[in-house]
Parts: C-alpha cells; structure tokens; sequence
C-alpha cells in the first residue's frame, strides 16, 4: 500500500502545473543530487533536457522548459523569489549559460538542449523525460516521470507496499477507511490526524497545514487585485479583480486577513455567495496562469476549487469556523485526494480534466461535509457524487497554456462541491446506489478509455476549434 500524507497532496509550487511544472522541476532536483553520488558536478561539460509526450506537447505553454532550468538551477519552487522565476529564464536564454546546481556555469542553450518529443511516449507515463550529463568520459543518463500532482518516480521505481512508516488507519480504498472510523468511532479528520502522527510531531503537522492555508489565503487575496492580461499569446484578461470591485467595492487592505475578516461581513445572498465562490477559484488559477506561488490542490490546473469551498465554508456557511476547522477541512480533502491517487490518477495527461478538476471537486464535497456536521458516510457520498459528474472531462489547454478553459473549470468545480455537499447531507447513505469506490474504479476505466488527444496534448476538444495563434504552442 502506499503510504500518502496529506503534505503530500497538498504542495507549495509555483504555477501553472504541478505535472508540467512542479513535477519535471522535482525531477531536475532529483537527477542532481543523484549525479552528484556518481561525480563532481564540475566535471559535467554539458546537460540535456528530453521532454516526451504531453510534456512535449504542452510543455511551453505549461512552463516545463522553465521548470528544469530552475531545478537544473538549484532553485526550489517552495521559496524561491517570485520575481527570480521568470528571471533566471530569461537570463538563460539571453546568455546561453546555466548555473548547474547554482555552483558551476556551463554553457546551456534551451533551443539545443531541451529537446521536445511530441511524438514519442515513453514506456510508463505520458509525463516522460530524461535528464543527460556529459563529461568527457561517458553519458550519465536517467529517466523520470511527473505522474500528476508533483509526484515523481524514476524509471522502474516501484513504491514500497509497506511505506517508511507504520500508519495506526492505513486505507487503499473509501471501504477500508470506512471501517477504521466506524471501528474506532472516528471522524476522517481524527483518523487523518492519528496517521500523522507517525510522520511528524503535533506542532509539525498544525504549522504545515497552517501554511498550506496561509499560502491558499494569500493566492485569493493577491489574485483579487491583480489585473491585466495573462501571459503566454491568448490574451486572456483576468477577471477576477473586476468580480471582487463589484463585490467589495474600491477597498484596500493591509493584508490578507484583514480581506478574510471584511469578506465574512458582507451580504451573503445566493447571488453574492455565488459570485464570491467564482471569483476566489478564478483568483487562485489566474495567479497560477501567472507563474506565482500556490498551493497544488492536488494538482496546480485545479488548484481554486479547494480554496473556493473552504472560503465558503468559513465565510457563508453560518459555521464559526476556527483554525482547527480549517485543518479538519485540510485533512480531510487530502485523504480523498489520496484515494484516486492510490487507485487512478491525478494526472491529466493520463486521466483527462476528470482526474484534476474532477478529484480536486471531490475532495472539497467530502471535507465540506465532514465539517458542516456530516457522517463519515456521507462525507464518502458527497466525494462519490461530486466525482460522478465530473466523468469523462477532458483535458484540451488552448495553445497548452492552463487558462481556456482551466480557469472557468475551477469555478464550476468548486459549485459542484458544494452542491454535492449539500445533497450528501440531505440523503441517506445506506439508499446510495453508487459508493466512492466504484465512482473512482470508473473514473480510471474511462481515463483509459479516453483518446489520448483530450489527455493535455492540446491535439483535440478547445485546443483544435479555436482559431488563435499562441507562440509557446
């Protein structure tokens, strides 16, 4: 079984995609310090970059090219300056060097080096890349795959079925989770809390989920003033700013608490709550489209919908919610998440839209549940129903850049959670024709039914029926 913590479904990153850009920059990190147990880093003369597949296909507009020069860079996604991410691109392509593992400059010309394979899928996933180092002596060559939400695995890696630890509540699947928390009488959260356990201390876990907040809150609250166009060719204006002025006026704040506090003051009619929802999941993916930092939800194209619903349930819901209700939420949407890793994807390059937009929906109903009072059994059911309506999405990035229609797609997401939620809590579980576990063991037959044209490859749906011109594509 695969041990997953919550800290690894939820992910600091840069944007805009956590298979396109956060994976391929773990991976570059990896082969370094891989390399460096084989050689003296100042012995390589020259490195190579080769991007197969859907990295290939969408890897400039999914800023994969930028990715492995950071991590090439010795540059971490989780505090590097924002201001430095577009930078060192640029500095690279202008001056035709890198700086290997931020130690020793070689010579490094992104047009010779990276090297695209759009027509070539490697053996294990469609994410495939292979990193090369050489000397004067020899090659050194090694094989990685971005298998979805940050993850990585090198070729022909197999995960230990016992894991690093020993877990109290190990679950492969909704049913074993089930009967752990109605054995031990448990919430999900208590349960999630207790497996924890086994990896950090108390303190350890309350201050990286107060990050993973933190981070969240800040992504809304930024990506709510900011305006302008977004980058890349399309063209596409950000909208959330102008949502949040019509919702809160011409307002300014210190900081993103001060924003939370007044948000929760204003009139929460369906109409006003319908609104916020849209512009905080927009807010979240527009700073995404944007190369800046954000939490991978699980993934960094569905990165809003978490966000979204948490911010409605603190906000609209009546709940007086406290920071503790906003970890439950936090832990509980990550042991969903883990399911559909466990036992499908969350890759869209090998699942379609339904394993990003559609997970990250399904996390959100079941943790929006749990806190708004529901059974564990409903919580399941809110996930399950949130996922059944999401089957089949596909994954069409116009000009492979995570905008049209990603950004939209977060907001839809974020109201099927919640409508989800809200008829989870209204029904009885035991007259539910459909559990968790089917909805996900469906979800990954239609994923590998799906031509792979709607798996990001932006070889079919949007991406061939709109008639624009987008230089990275």
């Amino acid at each position: 079984m695969e041990m997953i913590s919550v800290f690894d479904m939820f992910k600091l990153g840069i944007g805009p995609s956590s298979s396109h850009t956060l994976g391929p920059w773990r991976a570059a990190q990896r082969w370094l310090e891989e390399l460096r147990q084989q050689l003296d880093l100042q012995e390589v003369q020259a490195v190579e970059v080769h991007l197969y597949a859907s990295l290939a296909l969408t890897g400039k507009g999914h800023g994969t090219d930028l990715a492995v020069m950071l991590g090439l860079s010795g540059q971490d996604p989780v505090d590097i300056p924002i201001q430095n991410v577009l930078d060192i691109k640029e500095q690279i392509y202008r001056e035709h060097r890198i700086n290997l593992a931020d130690q020793y400059i070689i010579p490094f010309d992104p047009s010779q080096h990276i090297i695209m394979h759009g027509g070539e899928r490697l053996a294990e996933h469609a994410n495939g890349l292979i990193f090369k180092a050489y000397t004067t002596e020899r090659v050194f060559e090694e094989t990685y795959y971005s298998v979805g939400g940050g993850f990585v695995k090198k070729a022909n890696e197999k995960a230990d079925p016992q894991g690093t630890v020993q877990l109290p509540y190990p679950s492969q699947n909704g049913e074993e989770l089930l009967q752990h928390c109605r054995s031990q009488q448990m919430k999900v959260a208590d349960m999630v809390w207790a497996n924890e356990l086994a990896w950090r201390s108390e303190e350890e876990i309350r201050s990286g989920l107060r990050q993973i907040w933190q981070v969240m809150l800040k992504s809304m609250y930024h990506g709510c003033y900011a305006e302008g166009v977004l980058g890349g060719g399309l063209n596409v204006k950000r909208r959330a700013a102008s949502m949040h002025h019509k919702l809160i006026g011409g307002i300014k704040f210190e900081n993103a608490e001060d924003w939370l506090a007044e948000v929760k003051r204003r009139p929460n009619d369906f109409n006003a709550i319908l609104k916020w929802i849209g512009c905080f999941a927009m807010a979240v993916n527009e700073e995404n489209a944007s190369f800046r930092r954000i939490v991978t939800a699980p993934t960094n194209g569905a990165a809003g919908v978490i966000p979204a619903v948490l911010m409605y349930y603190i906000c609209f819901s009546g709940e007086n919610v406290q920071e503790d209700d906003i970890f439950s939420f936090l832990m509980v949407a990550g042991e969903i998440g883990s399911l559909f890793k466990k036992n499908a994807t969350i890759s869209a390059a090998m699942g379609g839209c339904q394993a990003e937009i559609g997970v990250s929906s399904s996390m959100a109903a079941a943790a929006l549940t749990e806190c708004l009072g529901g059974s564990v059994e409903q919580a399941l059911m809110a996930a399950e129903i949130a996922m059944e309506h999401h089957l089949g999405l596909t994954c069409d990035p116009v000009g492979g850049l995570v905008q049209i229609p990603c950004i939209e797609r977060n907001s839809m997401g974020a109201i099927k959670a919640i409508t989800a939620s809200r008829l989870a809590l209204d029904s009885d579980p035991a007259d539910a024709c459909v559990s968790l576990d089917n909805i996900i063991k469906t979800m990954w037959e239609t994923a590998q039914d799906m031509n792979h044209k709607y798996k990001e490859t932006s070889q079919g749906g949007l991406a061939v029926n709109i008639s624009v011109k987008v230089p990275e594509c």
